[in-house]
């Protein structure tokens, strides 16, 4: 080891769950350390490309049921003029992004560990009392009180030993990998026009692909993604690599590889098929290849697509989640036939126990990590519901060290005063 380190809180991963975890806990005077694998917090909202942030409101209304600070950030980004912000949705420039995010930080006081991988983790007893942390600098032993795994890939709970799922309960498949990227030389509003209220343009790629022009990765458009701040840019959610396990590193790299094949293969096709777009370019691909799904960790509860569709009720509510379930085909392009466009209003409780696993104590986990089926998957991993988790693991983190007690005993009323404190809606 080349050291030691300690602190209250460590927040692995600085994701929007990260963030929100790490931020909420050291504005309520923990000492804390959020470590990202990057250079640069935000997770797949910057270092994965996707500038835009959706639901904040309840399905197929402007009602918002998501606070807190995930939606501080839409707030800050679009206030500081890199972005729009509504009470459904945020769309943002991802270097405007990164800054306001490091300031949040800055101004929280919680330290900041980069170009960091957590690559095990320090157990005694049944309990985790820190995680071994791998940089240029080498190994530190990176030891606090109590820990947040904000991974998405649930990498620090599988390390202490943990149970978990993954993929689906058919074949094990998790849901695609895309590569965003970002174009240039659009005329959005020709664009506009000609999409009008075919949103995925499912003729299009059909037509590409019949004349041989594209191959069959993709057949409908998962995201085209526009702030009036850069008109004349796009963000482009299209490309679609599946059977990729997103805990190695092999499939990490050949789904990158491919997905960046896939974006310039995208590019041609879209100047030669898509009005608006015949002087588009490549402006930028991302850090990293976006991630839908891998490990699920065993919660004290796991929260299932009956609970989502039946708006479940429960008394440790920490916030809302309302996203349809969006799951992508496991096995081909396009959509899955497990894909779930709910009524107008829809919104569900989201548990307090889905983010404290049930086989090591002092832990919590947050994100698309959490405990739940495959399917409520589907809703629950988008960047809202992961503040929310995130900032719910910061505060029970906090609550339980204060109160001496684990989290398991963490009571859920103090745990939602906190959290309607600081403006969450549960």
């Amino acid at each position: 080891m080349s050291g030691e380190m300690f602190y209250d809180v460590i927040v692995c991963g600085g994701g929007p769950a990260g963030v929100s975890a790490g931020f909420a806990a050291a504005r309520m005077g923990a000492k804390t350390l959020i470590v990202e694998q990057f250079n640069c917090l935000g997770g797949v909202a910057t270092a994965g490309g996707h500038g835009h942030i959706c639901l904040y409101s309840s399905w197929g209304t402007d009602e918002r049921v998501v606070g807190g600070i995930i939606y501080e950030i839409a707030e800050r980004v679009a206030k500081a003029g890199y972005g729009i912000c509504t009470n459904s949705s945020a769309d943002f420039e991802i270097e405007g992004m990164k800054l306001v995010l490091e300031q949040m930080a800055e101004e929280s006081k919680t330290d900041l560990l980069y170009h960091s991988f957590v690559s095990n983790a320090v157990v005694k007893d049944g309990k985790i009392t820190g995680v071994v942390a791998q940089n240029k600098t080498g190994r530190y032993k990176i030891m606090a009180d109590r820990i947040i795994d904000c991974t998405g890939d649930g990498d620090v709970c599988a390390k202490a030993g943990c149970g978990f799922d993954m993929g689906d309960e058919e074949n094990g498949f998790c849901q695609p990998v895309t590569l965003m990227f970002t174009i240039g030389g659009v005329d959005y509003e020709k664009v506009s026009k000609f999409r009008g209220n075919d949103y995925k343009l499912v003729d299009v790629w059909k037509k590409a692909r019949e004349n041989g022009d594209m191959r069959p990765f993709q057949h409908c458009i998962m995201g085209w993604w526009w702030t009036p701040t850069r008109p004349d840019q796009l963000g482009i959610n299209f490309t679609h690599i599946n059977f990729i396990d997103s805990t190695k590193a092999e499939d990490l790299t050949s789904a990158t590889i491919e997905g960046r094949k896939q974006a310039y293969e995208t590019i041609e096709v879209y100047r030669k098929y898509v009005p608006g777009m015949e002087n588009c370019y490549m402006i930028s691909t991302p850090n990293t290849i976006g991630i839908r799904e891998s490990r699920r960790i065993h919660g004290l509860y796991t929260l299932t697509k009956e609970d989502l569709l039946a708006m479940r009720k429960f008394d440790d509510s920490i916030g809302y989640g309302s996203f349809f379930i969006d799951i992508h085909s496991v096995s081909g392009p396009g959509m899955d036939k497990k894909e779930y466009h709910p009524e107008k209003g829809f919104k569900y409780q989201i548990p307090y126990r889905i983010i404290v696993p049930k086989d090591i104590d002092n832990l919590f986990v947050a994100g698309r990590c959490a405990s739940c089926t495959h399917e409520a998957l589907g809703s629950l991993r988008v960047m809202p519901q992961c503040g929310v988790m995130g900032q719910a693991a910061g505060v029970a983190a906090v609550i339980s060290l204060n109160r001496r007690i684990s989290p398991k005993e963490v009571n859920v009323s103090e745990l939602q005063k906190n959290l309607k404190d600081q403006d969450c809606i549960f």
